[in-house]
């Protein structure tokens, strides 16, 4: 039974930005893969350009064309309107199967977590629970977006907390040197791919709009709060983090080696004692599980929505009584318990490249529509004409065009299989 469309949306202003946030952030966890990269010169500047490159034109594109198209379709919505509903479903295709391969990172990494603070949790215990901890993290979106959005709210402040402690704790101690050094044998391309796991997915929150009180109006206010409060959740923390870490200067490429997941809980305790430490190590805790709820409110109600609009069985579009997608979220979970158990930076590899070939077709879409029919009224406008978008965009195309180039560069024949067996899959739904 497909809901009609009148009734109350569930998401406030805020929640929007916290699920924002989480869809593309979640916190500085993570960033430590960078500095193993590049070392913290790279990995900072990484995070000072990157946004400008990236996540300014990713936002402004998805804020004018959410505001245009404030439906659960989200950006295939704009990608139909431009090119018609072929490539509209390869669009809705390829961002889900990203979608859900980057939600499988989410309950691997809280298990890992865990399993430092519990070592009952061995390999055969492990799985079990991690199982029961992916369905028991999908139950709440289950019970709706009211639930999600103020979680997220919660959530995000919550970790964010213990990082306004760290830096005013931490900036009497820093070496401002430590941020001038770097990897003899830089990583490039897992440099690449790690700042662009961390600052990818701004246009996911498209496929709530539908679900945002007032979302032509909302929508553009969400993603530039999302967007100021990404940056300094990243910048800041890692600052501060790579500026008291007194090893580099006695062990050199050695001491980048360490960062590695969970380094930060390291450099707070080393910063704030036990108390501080701890208090990280739980916000990335709680971090992963408001990632997890971000992707899937987002995949499963994308979903659903190509199930009204008669591109999927519409069973996937039936709502419960919380007004949220059974069935869709059922077919997420069975991709994420799927691939929970692979390699962290194999995952991110394989979702970035589904990624970037689904974000050359929102640009091209963005550009098409631009173009072709300037009269549509759009609530929210770049302030920019054709050619200035153009040249916005070149940037973020080129970077695209490297991601997907790398693997063949790189002879990384499985991630070039997994990429054109994407495509294929999806011409032949």
């Amino acid at each position: 039974m497909i809901k009609p469309q009148g009734r109350k949306k569930p998401l406030t202003l805020w929640g929007a930005v916290a699920i924002i946030f989480y869809s593309v952030s979640g916190g500085p966890f993570g960033t430590e893969d960078a500095v193993a990269a590049g070392g913290p010169f790279w990995a900072l500047l990484g995070f000072l350009i990157f946004p400008f490159v990236w996540c300014l034109p990713e936002a402004l594109v998805t804020a004018e064309m959410s505001s245009t198209f404030p439906s659960n379709c989200g950006y295939v919505s704009w990608v139909t309107a431009a090119f018609g509903p072929y490539w509209g479903f390869q669009e809705g295709f390829w961002s889900w199967l990203s979608g859900a391969t980057d939600n499988a990172i989410y309950p691997h990494l809280l298990m890992t977590y865990l399993a430092v603070a519990f070592p009952i949790l061995n390999e055969r215990v492990y799985n079990i629970v991690l199982v029961i901890l992916t369905l028991s993290l999908s139950y709440v979106n289950y019970r709706g977006l009211k639930v999600v959005g103020w979680l997220a709210v919660a959530m995000m402040c919550f970790v964010l907390s213990p990082f306004i402690v760290f830096i005013v704790m931490g900036v009497p101690q820093v070496e401002p040197s430590n941020w001038l050094l770097g990897r003899n044998d830089m990583e490039w391309t897992k440099w690449l791919n790690v700042l662009f796991w961390n600052l990818n997915y701004w246009d996911s929150v498209s496929t709530l709009a539908g679900e945002v009180e007032n979302a032509r109006s909302a929508m553009p206010k969400a993603l530039l709060l999302a967007l100021c409060v990404t940056c300094l959740a990243y910048i800041l923390p890692l600052a501060i983090a790579t500026g008291v870490d007194g090893s580099f200067a006695l062990k050199g490429d050695q001491a980048f080696d360490a960062w590695q997941a969970g380094f930060l809980g390291k450099v707070a305790y080393d910063v704030g004692g036990w108390a501080l430490g701890g208090w990280v190590v739980l916000a990335a805790a709680v971090s992963n599980i408001g990632q997890y709820h971000a992707e899937m409110s987002s995949d499963s109600y994308q979903i659903q929505a190509m199930a009204e609009h008669g591109w999927l069985p519409e069973k996937l579009a039936y709502r419960n009584h919380y007004e949220t997608p059974t069935f869709a979220i059922c077919l997420q979970l069975v991709v994420i318990l799927s691939l929970t158990t692979l390699d962290f930076l194999d995952i991110v590899e394989l979702l970035n490249c589904i990624y970037c070939l689904a974000e050359l077709l929102e640009f091209a879409a963005f550009l098409y529509l631009r173009y072709t029919n300037p009269d549509i009224w759009r609530p929210y406008t770049i302030p920019l004409g054709f050619w200035g978008c153009v040249i916005l965009l070149l940037p973020p195309s080129v970077f695209i065009c490297f991601i997907l180039g790398a693997p063949v560069v790189n002879a990384d024949w499985g991630l070039v299989g997994f990429t054109l067996g994407a495509v294929v899959i999806g011409n032949v739904l």
